[in-house]
């Protein structure tokens, strides 16, 4: 069996594919590879980690049924550096034989049996407005913990609320809020479910203009974009009470330019030397802010951004890294950031109401 394909279509295939492959393989060393299954349609591109699964349909001059698994690190990088044209791969009974321009490659193969049964959520789901749910999985999934230890954190809860489709994330050090409104058929009402945050970043990064479709099963979720499948877990286990941290009003509030700050933030965390963790300081008075860092047997930074200010005197720090990215997330010309003192948890909003991330501050001497 064989197949041709534009290299570019390959590629763009493979490497899509290629981003549910398993880093650590352990057991399994059949998931370091990319299951090819030839079919009427052309090729299907699979892989996975048990945790998520990717899928992805290339068009292809196919010759013969069947499927085998290559390596698919090595696939990609051949494929990648191939000259431009059409691409054949050839399978023999161990190998893969892939040829364009002038080049030829022999790659040995493992049986598309060993490869595991992946899970099928069957039947047609919901379409949601891409744009929207890309946007809203922005703003909330990096707040989602990467810490396995943890691994409810790791999730985005999805809930559904009187108005729409609620998300959140937490790491215990902040918080995203995310409210889709008018998304009422995602979930029937009071209904929760809890999505790896890993394979919600993998759709976030297909999305683009018109719909997707979403079909929630028992165990896991599969989002359909085009002619590309992203199957996540859905992780079992009771996800933290998150409205109790969330104040119901705050004494101070700073208004700011959201580039103004970021760009400060970034040139004042420079003494910090690439810790992401080297808190940065922000005074806030009726004057303005001033935001300061300072490290230990390397120095220090400070720099007066103008802002408007209510309330008292307050000097509060963050997480410079986190920090940065809640005024990433919050992706509007000012933002706000309201807090009631050095110890309690911030809040920062942009221009839209749907959008909370709650930051707690480190402590400083």
């Amino acid at each position: 069996m064989k197949f041709r394909c534009e290299r570019d279509t390959l590629a763009d295939a493979v490497a899509t594919a290629q981003r549910a492959v398993a880093a650590r393989p352990g057991a399994l060393p059949v998931l370091s590879g990319l299951r090819l299954g030839l079919g009427a349609d052309g090729v299907e591109l699979v892989g996975s980690d048990l945790e998520l699964t990717i899928r992805v349909q290339a068009p292809a001059n196919v010759e013969g049924e069947g499927s085998a698994v290559v390596p698919a690190r090595l696939l990609s990088d051949i494929v990648r550096k191939l000259e431009a044209g059409q691409v054949t791969v050839e399978f023999g009974d161990e190998d893969a034989r892939i040829a364009g321009g002038r080049a030829n490659f022999a790659l040995r193969t493992l049986p598309a049996s060993d490869f595991p049964r992946l899970p099928e959520v069957a039947g047609a789901g919901v379409r949601v407005e891409a744009g929207a749910l890309a946007e809203a999985l922005r703003q909330v999934v990096p707040a989602a913990s990467r810490d396995d230890a943890r691994p409810i954190l790791t999730g985005v809860l999805l809930t559904a609320s009187g108005e729409g489709l609620r998300l959140v994330a937490t790491d215990s050090y902040r918080l995203a809020v995310r409210d889709l409104k008018g998304v009422t058929q995602f979930l029937e009402e009071g209904q929760k479910v809890l999505v790896a945050g890993r394979g919600l970043a993998e759709v976030q990064r297909l999305l683009g203009d018109g719909e997707i479709e979403v079909v929630l099963g028992d165990r896991e979720v599969v989002f359909r974009v085009g002619k590309t499948e992203v199957t996540a877990r859905l992780i079992e286990g009771d996800f933290p009470n998150y409205e109790q941290l969330i104040p119901s009003g705050y004494p101070n509030r700073l208004t700011v330019s959201r580039d103004v700050l970021h760009a400060a933030v970034e040139r004042v965390r420079l003494v910090g030397q690439g810790r992401d963790t080297a808190p940065i300081r922000l005074a806030m008075t009726a004057e303005g802010l001033e935001l300061s860092a300072v490290a230990q047997d390397v120095g220090e930074a400070h720099e007066a951004v103008e802002a408007k200010y209510e309330g008292t005197d307050l000097t509060v720090a963050f997480n410079s890294q986190f920090l940065l990215e809640g005024i990433d997330a919050a992706g509007a010309p000012e933002i706000v950031i309201e807090s009631i003192d050095p110890l309690k948890p911030a809040v920062l909003r942009g221009d839209n109401a749907d959008f909370l991330y709650l930051l707690m501050p480190v402590r400083i001497s």
